[in-house]
């Protein structure tokens, strides 16, 4: 180091490699097509359904049927006679036709009996809700897999850590960069500028969702969803930089890009487990009350849980609590793992090896 030139601090160094990192991907075209992907796919949940959803089931109508089908959800289409009702069907023109039958009506369908249809026909009783939830089980399943979805996206894209670490084992830069910065400023930086990444796109997306929302005429569903929303953010930041240290781990225990799919395993149920799980038992209380407290889930069951006004605000800090004092641990171990195994080449590192001393 030459005289008079001062060596940078930790946090200095931190954030070299941060902006190095977010410089560099940025820089790449799969960035921007994976979150202009995204932006697309928040539209599309939100708009198709509407969309492609909405059309009313066509049918005919017969003599009295017209009246029996006046102010339903139905398309109908008013014939003279049942044969030409039934012709109608034959050619696919309409679902079903509706004609009298004695004193009533019975309804023509050519294959499978058109349930949609019937619906409209039958009057359905009363319902008395003992015990109603605040929002309907579809509410529900859409914000589990709105949820589920970004959280797996963010948490697979932490993958780009592994293959940059990959990289620069690869290429020798790593010796070059360690010369320069500290292994663990190398291991914060990049956590770091990849964080900053992921909480740039999701208030791209905070601010994109309104806008589907409408487009789609179901603004209303905004002031249920922002709530659960808000304490979704910080769950998918904690949850993200857990992830992220461990997708480090991975990229450090190998030297060649064709090798980190034999150290990724562990990570890859890390990021899918929460999507699956959510989405098998969001709608068991029971089961989804424990999955909000294990850090690796409590990401969306939490958010789901408070979404449905299953869960309290307590509840809520108590978990993320635990999720932050478990980033915390599984910061630690990374660290230790990572440098360990950073700057050796050749075949995988054990983890046992990467955790020994330095000799």
């Amino acid at each position: 180091m030459a005289a008079g030139t001062k060596k940078a601090t930790f946090a200095q160094a931190t954030w070299l490699v941060a902006e190095r990192e977010m410089k560099t991907f940025v820089s790449t075209k799969g960035f921007w097509i994976g979150f202009l992907f995204t932006i697309v796919g928040l539209f599309a949940l939100t708009v198709l359904p509407t969309v492609f959803g909405g059309d009313d089931p066509k049918v005919a109508a017969v003599g009295s049927a017209v009246q029996v089908v006046q102010g339903k959800q139905l398309d109908v289409r008013e014939v003279g006679d049942v044969a030409t009702a039934a012709e109608l069907v034959r050619t696919d023109e309409v679902e079903a036709a509706i004609v009298p039958d004695g004193r009533g009506i019975k309804v023509l369908a050519l294959n499978d009996p058109p349930n949609d249809v019937i619906r409209q026909l039958v009057e359905a009783p009363p319902v008395e809700l003992l015990d109603a939830s605040a929002v309907s089980s579809d509410q529900r399943f859409v914000t589990v897999l709105v949820f589920g979805l970004v959280f797996l996206m963010f948490g697979m894209g932490g993958a780009a850590i592994a293959q940059s670490t990959v990289t620069e084992k690869q290429t020798r830069i790593v010796e070059i960069l360690v010369s320069t910065v500290p292994v663990r400023a190398l291991l914060a930086g990049k956590i770091l500028g990849h964080t900053i990444l992921t909480l740039c796109q999701v208030v791209v997306l905070a601010l994109v969702a309104p806008i589907a929302l409408r487009v789609a005429g179901q603004a209303e569903l905004l002031a249920v969803v922002a709530p659960a929303l808000g304490w979704f953010v910080p769950f998918l930041m904690l949850g993200f930089v857990l992830i992220s240290s461990m997708w480090a781990v991975a990229g450090s225990l190998v030297s060649r890009q064709e090798d980190l799919g034999s150290t990724m395993g562990l990570v890859m149920i890390a990021v899918m487990g929460p999507y699956f799980g959510v989405q098998f038992f969001f709608e068991n209380p029971a089961v989804l009350k424990v999955m909000s407290f294990v850090p690796f889930t409590a990401g969306v069951a939490m958010p789901v849980r408070l979404f449905a006004e299953q869960a309290k605000p307590w509840e809520a800090l108590v978990s993320l609590g635990i999720l932050a004092t478990t980033v915390v641990v599984i910061l630690l171990v990374a660290s230790r793992l990572y440098t360990g195994s950073l700057m050796q080449t050749g075949a995988r590192v054990k983890l046992s090896r990467a955790w020994a001393p330095a000799e």
